[in-house]
C-alpha cells in the first residue's frame, strides 16, 4: 500500500493477518513495488481492476442493483480509480438494460478516466490529489478503459468541498461514515442534479470505502459547509470605528456568522474574513453581496479561493510589509519526515518570511510559504522549486494575501 494509506486500512487488512508493505506516496508507486516484489519472489499478482475476474466479481454488485429496484432505475453513479468497480457494473448493466445511464464520477485532481476517454487512449496523469486516496490512480487500466468506452455514458467530476459535503448527507441520511473515495458518487449525484435541475428521477450511486481516519473528520467538517453551499466566506473592508461590527452584522441580516476573524488595516479601515450562512436559495449567494455591497463596503468572495479556506483563515490576524516576498502554497503527501524534508530542501537556499502548515487527517500535508526573492532571483527560484518534487502554486497576486497577510 502506499505509506499515505490512512491508519484504519492497513490495520484492517493485517487484522486479517495479511503482511503489509508501505511504499510509495500514490497507488501507481505501491503497484511498481508489488509487481517488483512480484518477480523477486515468483509470487502471483492479483490486480486490484485490470483483471477480467475482479471486473466480473464487481459487477455482481450491478445484478445485487437490478434485482433489488426491479430495473427502475434511471441511472447509477460509480466512482472510479483504476476503473475496475465501474467495467463491471456497466457491463452487467448495459447487457441487461441499455436504458439505464452509467455514469463515472472523479475527484478533479485524479480524473485519470475522463482523460483517457476524451484523448482515445490511456493517458497517465502527472500527479494525482490524495484527498480521496481510494481512487488516485494515476492512470486507468487498459482493459478498464475498453469497458468504459464501450458502457459508460458520462464523467462528472467533484472537487474536495463538493466530497466533503457528500460524506455529510451520507452521515445525516444513514449514520454511516465514509472515506473521501467512497462518497463522490453522492457528490456526482448532487452535482448532476444541480447543473440538470432533474427531480423525481431514480438515481443509484455505490458507496464504495469506509477507511477514513477519524481525525481527518475535522477538516471533512470544516470543508463541507462550503461544498454544500450552506456557507459562504467573504473578505470585507470595514470603517475602523466603533459600532462598525455591529453595522456590518446588521447589513447581512439575520443570518447565522459561523466565522469572524478581524485585522486593524489602518486608522480608517479595517479587514474581516467572515463565514456566513446561507439559506438553500439558488441565488442567496449574489443576494448577501449585493446587500452588503449596497452600503459601499468593499468584498471579495473567497468562498472558491483553496489558500484562503486552507490558510488564511486559520492566519488572520498578522500584517505586515516585506520586501520581495513571493507567496507559495505547496502540497505533500504526509508520513514520517515529510515536512524536515520541505524544510531542509527550502531553508537551506531561501530566506522563509511566513510559514504556515498544516496537517490534513495524517495523509497529506499543505504549507503556505513566503520566499524572499529579487527580481534577479525569481527565475532561479521557480526553477528550483520545480525541481523539488512538490506539487506548488504561487499565491502572490491572490486576494487573500494583499487584504490580510501584506
Amino acid at each position: 500500500m502506499p505509506q499515505t494509506s490512512p491508519s484504519i486500512k492497513i490495520d484492517a487488512v493485517r487484522s486479517l493477518d495479511a503482511e503489509v508493505i508501505l511504499h510509495g506516496d500514490n497507488y501507481d508507486e505501491a503497484y511498481l513495488k508489488a509487481k517488483e516484489i512480484e518477480k523477486q519472489e515468483s509470487l502471483t499478482f492479483i490486480h486490484p481492476f485490470n483483471d477480467p475476474y475482479v471486473i466480473a466479481g464487481q459487477g455482481t454488485i450491478a445484478k445485487e442493483i437490478l434485482s433489488q429496484t426491479d430495473q427502475d432505475v434511471d441511472a447509477v453513479f460509480v466512482p472510479i480509480g483504476g476503473g475496475g468497480l465501474i467495467s463491471g457494473i456497466a457491463t452487467y448493466i448495459k447487457e441487461n438494460n441499455k436504458k439505464i445511464k452509467i455514469i463515472g464520477v472523479e475527484p478533479e485532481d485524479s480524473a485519470s478516466m475522463k482523460l483517457s476517454l476524451e484523448a482515445g487512449k490511456p493517458v497517465t496523469l502527472d500527479h494525482v490529489g490524495i484527498f480521496a486516496d481510494g481512487v488516485a490512480v494515476k492512470r486507468v487500466g487498459d482493459e478498464t478503459f475498453r469497458l468504459c468506452k464501450k458502457y459508460i455514458d458520462q464523467i462528472i467530476t467533484v472537487n474536495t468541498d463538493e466530497i466533503c459535503a457528500a460524506i455529510q448527507s451520507i452521515y445525516e441520511d444513514t449514520r454511516s461514515i465514509v472515506e473521501p473515495a467512497g462518497a463522490l458518487s453522492v457528490a456526482g449525484i448532487t452535482k448532476y442534479i444541480t447543473e440538470n435541475n432533474l427531480s423525481q428521477r431514480t438515481f443509484v450511486g455505490i458507496n464504495c470505502g469506509a477507511n477514513v481516519n477519524f481525525d481527518r473528520l475535522r477538516h471533512i467538517a470544516e470543508r463541507a459547509a462550503v461544498g454544500k453551499q450552506s456557507e459562504m466566506l467573504l473578505a470585507v473592508e470595514i470603517k475602523e470605528e466603533p459600532g462598525s461590527f455591529k453595522k456590518f452584522c446588521e447589513s447581512i441580516g439575520k443570518r447565522n456568522i459561523t466565522e469572524f476573524n478581524y485585522r486593524y488595516s489602518n486608522k480608517d479601515s479595517a479587514r474581516v474574513f467572515v463565514g456566513i450562512s446561507l439559506n438553500e436559495s439558488n441565488n442567496d449567494r449574489d443576494h448577501v453581496i449585493k446587500e452588503i455591497e449596497s452600503l459601499d463596503y468593499p468584498v471579495v468572495d473567497l468562498s472558491e479561493n483553496e489558500m484562503a479556506k486552507l490558510h488564511i483563515r486559520h492566519m488572520v490576524g498578522g500584517r505586515t510589509s516585506i520586501k520581495d516576498e513571493h507567496l507559495f502554497r505547496f502540497e505533500f503527501p504526509e508520513r514520517p519526515g515529510a515536512l524536515l524534508e520541505f524544510l531542509n530542501a527550502i531553508g537551506k537556499e531561501w530566506n522563509i518570511s511566513l510559514f504556515h502548515y498544516r496537517n490534513h487527517g495524517s495523509d497529506f500535508g499543505r504549507i503556505l510559504a513566503g520566499i524572499q526573492a529579487n527580481s534577479n532571483q525569481m527565475n532561479q527560484l521557480t526553477t528550483y522549486l520545480s525541481k523539488l518534487g512538490y506539487r506548488y502554486w504561487e499565491e502572490s497576486s491572490n486576494p487573500a494575501y494583499s487584504m490580510f497577510l501584506v
